[in-house]
């Protein structure tokens, strides 16, 4: 009967008590058929002739610092389809899902899900004759606080001999920040965000420092992760230098930021490596015009402002007049711009490669919006995973490595003349490549550090 069943919104708290699991919060989906739990390091056993598995939990969502370690008897492995389209084959436990003072054993797949919103999503299976989804609601049997969570879990906390890392950014909320601070608290590291505005820095020959808001010196640091914002590109870049000073690591150097946000300078800088573009013209005075539209093939092309980022300052223009409207404008302001053929075969999609250290770790392809031309995920663009051409991994490689960048986001578009560069990114987002790719981009990340440092874990 309906009047029996439990109400729920479209994300609740429930405890998986027999894990030692008090409090999880979990993402109600009826269009889900399974429940899968955020598991990592899962290790199968034997125990009086059964196969077991033992594995850790990481609860509470962007925090690597508490964990549990559980056990569990295996009671089947499948195939399971993610909304990705990827198929995984999981191990699936049960366990006592304790939820509103009710109590009834569900099973769950194990798998990561680091690059999802929740660690723990709760299928129909496991709702079948218990409960009703509201899904305009949350949390309709209680929300809890951060504090209440802390006190759920009084975790002592390891001694773990990790690195120190600064990750040097402007907002410490955005996915991808909060993602590397728990990929380096998960791996055992002790890392801390600073935002650029707030550190400040002494240039003194026998002492050089750099300081944190109220005084706090950050010399002792191992490695720095510089993610800077294109309105903070100069003092990071500085600040990044000064870490160098100190023989501090930088992920990325500020030689290496600094050329990649130079939209011209870095399109030389490809061609001089053997690095294909679309044809790209650059002038300074609107008396050529037109000779400057008929150097990238005429119209319909594209105009972009050097200054530009994330598909801002970026037009396409249809015909040739428009592009002179365009080109005038921008010149009336005294603008710097590129006028750059338009790669029509594309039809509104290109490639991000993610770069980590020499490598293609993980690839995604990037679809316009209706009635847009830019296939930019902060423009409503969506992403889907792609297996990139040999040609496009060399490409990505070695843009990478022209530019000098440790990680990087190398844009890719194809066409009718193969693979084309449009562009490096040198902070790149993790959240639409993780989602696309179900790959731990952020634990690349830190492990690349480990690497570069010489650093060898003592868990």
């Amino acid at each position: 009967m309906a009047d029996h069943k439990i109400v729920v919104g479209s994300e609740e708290w429930v405890g998986l008590t027999q894990l030692n699991i008090p409090a999880i919060k979990v993402r109600v989906d009826s269009g889900a058929k399974t429940s899968a739990l955020h598991a990592m390091n899962i290790n199968p056993f034997q125990r009086n002739n059964e196969t077991w598995v033992n594995f850790d939990v990481f609860p509470i969502q962007h925090n690597g610092k508490k964990h549990i370690s559980c056990e569990a008897k295996v009671i089947d492995r499948r195939i399971i389809k993610s909304s990705t389209g990827t198929r995984e084959n999981r191990y699936v436990i049960k366990t006592a899902l304790h939820i509103n003072g009710s109590s009834w054993d569900i099973e769950l797949t194990l798998t990561n899900r680091d690059s999802m919103g929740y660690r723990m999503l709760l299928g129909r299976e496991a709702m079948m004759g218990r409960m009703l989804v509201d899904p305009e609601s949350s949390f309709l049997l209680g929300n809890f606080s951060d504090e209440d969570v802390n006190s759920k879990y009084l975790l002592k906390q390891e001694n773990r001999n990790g690195l120190k890392i600064g990750l040097l950014a402007s907002n410490p909320d955005l996915y991808s920040n909060r993602r590397i601070i728990e990929a380096g608290e998960l791996l055992g590291h002790d890392i801390q965000f600073f935002n650029i505005r707030q550190c400040y820095m002494k240039l003194d020959a026998q002492t050089p420092e750099i300081h944190y808001r109220g005084g706090k010196i950050l010399n002792d640091l191992d490695a720095v992760i510089p993610r800077i914002k294109p309105s903070m590109t100069f003092y990071g870049c500085t600040l990044t230098r000064q870490f160098e000073a100190l023989n501090i690591f930088c992920l990325n150097s500020a030689a290496a930021i600094s050329q990649s946000r130079n939209k011209l300078f870095s399109l030389q800088l490809l061609l001089n490596n053997g690095i294909d573009i679309p044809t790209t013209g650059f002038a300074n005075s609107p008396l050529e015009t037109s000779d400057l539209i008929k150097m990238v093939g005429g119209s319909p092309l594209i105009i972009k402002l050097l200054e530009g980022t994330q598909g801002k300052g970026v037009v396409l223009a249809e015909t040739k007049k428009a592009a002179e409207s365009v080109i005038n404008a921008f010149k009336s302001l005294n603008a710097n711009i590129l006028v750059q053929e338009f790669i029509k075969e594309a039809d509104g999609k290109d490639i991000r490669c993610f770069v980590i250290d020499g490598k293609v770790v993980a690839a995604m392809q990037r679809e316009a919006p209706p009635g847009e031309f830019r296939a930019n995920m902060h423009l409503g663009g969506t992403a889907s995973l792609i297996k990139v051409t040999a040609a496009e991994k060399k490409m990505a490689i070695k843009a990478a490595k022209a530019m000098k960048l440790q990680v990087a986001g190398v844009d890719i578009i194809r066409s009718s003349k193969g693979p084309l560069l449009l562009e490096v990114n040198s902070s790149p987002g993790l959240e639409g490549i993780e989602a696309a790719t179900e790959k731990d981009v952020a634990t690349l990340m830190i492990k690349a550090i480990e690497k570069h440092v010489k650093f060898s874990s003592k868990l």
